[in-house]
């Protein structure tokens, strides 16, 4: 059995200590934290309420020189000059989206980092559920793609467990919904039915620089009509979404990032029997990300999602914020 790779993770919020618990209790085969960095004087406070004596490195470089793979989860602005860092130092990288701020820095930084050993933290890329949308598509549920919708819904944003990151998440040039949530509905999109293409769209905006309230748009996955829409303040839950794709032999969906459901002849939903609510079912989620780091790292097959995957998500994602 090989050895777990030294993972490093920069950027101590609510996504690097949820990576750094999975990596402690469940991927410990996969990887071996060695370290984490952020500037940000509660970042040491949050470290020290997580058992397994990760330490805070001092600096960015300091974590680089001591790790195999560096995790960066800090805001949007970092993730490139952090990538290009480790990489130069020969470093595996596995980012959080968006790759960037802008679309051309992060088509500059593809190109760049070409045959690079990096991924990009899309976990759908592992989830039971998505599996289990893909094994009933594989069985004829839906037949031939006829059309997707996805609908996503937020009471408040940034929701209520990100209120420490909403200096930058509730911000038009970092933050919005758009790019933290539909994102991961577009890559499912993409690695379901094929390449992205926007078609037309709308954003509304608040006074000022907030993040966007509501959004429309048509698009296509590898030529299948795709329609999306999504809002604050439009549902009483913290956070609803649903992605249904339709087809002449049915319908199946993924609801609330993790019950797969199909649509059954009365017309009523009937989830999978191994469906877990997504508390449950992340840690297994990450586990399986966790997994797909090591392989990268190694320079082996992995199932995580490439940069240019990434690169095409964006790419729309910042083409619907700008209609």
């Amino acid at each position: 059995m090989q050895a777990p790779i030294a993972l490093g993770i920069i950027g101590f919020g609510i996504m690097g200590e949820r990576l750094l618990r999975a990596a402690l209790d469940h991927a410990a085969a996969h990887v071996r934290p060695v370290g984490v960095w952020d500037p940000a004087p509660a970042a040491a406070a949050r470290l020290a309420g997580v058992a397994g004596g990760v330490p805070l490195r001092d600096s960015a470089e300091a974590l680089i020189a001591a790790c195999d793979c560096l995790y960066i989860a800090a805001p949007p602005a970092a993730h490139v000059p952090l990538a290009e860092a480790a990489l130069a130092a020969g470093r595996a990288v596995f980012l959080e989206k968006p790759l960037a701020v802008d679309l051309a820095a992060a088509t500059a930084f593809v190109a760049r980092a070409a045959g690079a050993r990096a991924a990009v933290n899309f976990p759908m890329a592992s989830s039971p559920a998505v599996a289990q949308l893909g094994a009933w598509r594989d069985q004829g549920a839906t037949g031939p793609a006829q059309s997707l919708a996805i609908e996503v819904a937020f009471a408040t944003w940034p929701r209520g467990w990100q209120r420490d990151a909403a200096p930058w998440l509730s911000r038009r040039a970092e933050g919005g919904f758009t790019r933290e949530v539909v994102s991961h509905f577009l890559f499912l999109a993409r690695r379901q039915l094929g390449p992205l293409a926007l078609q037309e769209a709308r954003a509304s905006f608040p006074p000022g620089d907030g993040s966007e309230t509501a959004i429309e748009a048509r698009l296509t996955a590898g030529g299948t009509p795709v329609s999306l829409r999504g809002g604050v303040g439009i549902t009483d839950k913290d956070d609803h979404n649903t992605w249904t794709l339709r087809g002449p032999g049915g319908a199946i969906r993924l609801r609330d990032w993790s019950f797969a459901e199909r649509l059954a002849e009365d017309g009523t939903w009937r989830q999978a029997p191994d469906a877990l609510p997504n508390e449950r079912m992340r840690p297994l989620v990450l586990q399986r990300q966790l997994a797909g780091v090591a392989a990268m790292t190694r320079g082996e097959p992995h199932h995580l999602a490439t940069l240019q995957e990434a690169l095409e998500v964006q790419g729309v994602v910042e083409a619907i914020l700008a209609a």
